[in-house]
């Protein structure tokens, strides 16, 4: 028997500890805004925050996650307004929306690290979340601006 915070809720986890942490916090905890995508940590569709820091949590295996705390796209902001979240807002970011949570939770990440990330450094934390709509120039504008608001 594992136990971890989810959302700041703590849970036990008695199944396998090699399952993926995405199909627990979807499956078991009905998480479903964490997205699967490729399956092989290349998309960044099922991005969530492990102590903090960035993840892919289809290749996480619970295991990992034991007796850490892990943050969801639901879990990032209770009433959805993340720094991250209004400025993707404001910046008019999804298309199709699929890989979005991944992209802000990636975003959210990179934000509560630094408030002056360049363009280059935006586009290095950002590379592996694949967006196929192609709204990276929006992308990255969102993550400077949520970065100066001081996530």
């Amino acid at each position: 028997m594992l136990t971890l915070r989810v959302n700041g809720v703590e849970r036990t986890y008695g199944g396998d500890p090699a399952m993926p942490l995405l199909w627990y916090l979807r499956d078991e905890l009905g998480l479903t805004g964490t997205k699967f995508g490729c399956g092989m940590a290349l998309c960044g569709a099922c991005t969530v925050h492990l102590d903090a820091g960035a993840i892919r949590s289809c290749v996480t295996p619970m295991a990992a996650a034991a007796g850490k705390s892990v943050t969801t796209i639901e879990g990032l902001s209770a009433d959805g307004n993340h720094p991250v979240q209004r400025a993707w807002r404001e910046h008019n970011v999804p298309q199709c929306g699929y890989c979005q949570s991944g992209q802000i939770m990636q975003a959210a990440a990179l934000v509560a690290k630094t408030s002056k990330a360049s363009d280059s450094e935006i586009d290095a934390a950002m590379a592996g979340n694949i967006c196929r709509c192609g709204t990276y120039a929006r992308i990255r504008a969102a993550v400077r601006a949520a970065a100066g608001k001081g996530a």
